[in-house]
């Protein structure tokens, strides 16, 4: 979180983007680069600092009306380019030279974080046979595969889960990392809340990365 929300050195004041924000409790917002009205789940919501700093605000919940872009990669370049947030916000803006990977960074980093909070609950099960017992008996609601692994036990998991939804777009490392195991390439969830948040997270990174979109539907 960045520090400035906890002890700003000037009183934050509120950015109104271009196309007017004048009721906060509508759903919809105006993409700075696009023109286009989208919901907010399909937006990126930046913010401007005290310091004149954009940040991207991932949990939606920093102050001020803040700036939207549609949740993609290109949106955001094109922003960049033609200085689309400092016309949004009327001043200056400091954007970071590196904000289009940055985002993407952070959008796969908040995938993996509620993967290893699910790990730490003892909501994911780990390990091809274990994966594979949970799926037959049905006590899985997400299975998880590493993008670089065997082809084979992959896709015999995938046909065991039938129409559960699969990610495999985090490599084995990043799992590992994620889960604080060593070679961790078969996964699934056990909870199907917590895998309904996982699903909505990793939907935004496809769709920022411009992929195909994800089977959400989870099974209670």
């Amino acid at each position: 979180m960045p520090l400035w929300t906890k002890k700003p050195r000037k009183k934050f004041q509120p950015i109104e983007a271009t196309g007017g924000e004048v009721d906060l409790s509508d759903p919809q917002r105006r993409c700075i680069a696009t023109g286009q009205i989208r919901e907010k789940e399909a937006l990126l919501r930046f913010a401007i600092s005290p310091e004149g700093q954009l940040v991207h605000d991932l949990g939606f919940n920093l102050p001020g009306r803040g700036i939207w872009v549609s949740c993609d990669a290109n949106a955001v370049e094109l922003a960049v380019k033609k200085k689309l947030f400092g016309k949004a916000a009327k001043q200056s803006v400091a954007v970071p030279e590196d904000l289009v990977k940055a985002i993407d960074q952070s959008l796969a980093q908040q995938c993996l974080s509620l993967i290893g909070l699910g790990r730490k609950g003892a909501l994911v099960t780990v390990g091809f046979a274990k994966v594979e017992k949970a799926l037959k008996s049905g006590k899985a609601t997400l299975l998880i595969a590493a993008s670089d692994g065997a082809e084979d036990g992959r896709q015999k998991l995938k046909r065991i889960a039938g129409p559960r939804p699969v990610i495999e777009i985090f490599s084995g490392a990043e799992l590992s990392q994620a889960l604080g195991l060593e070679n961790a390439v078969h996964a699934c969830l056990t909870s199907g809340a917590l895998s309904k948040k996982i699903l909505t997270a990793v939907s935004r990174l496809k769709q920022y990365r411009g992929q195909s979109n994800l089977n959400t539907e989870v099974s209670e």
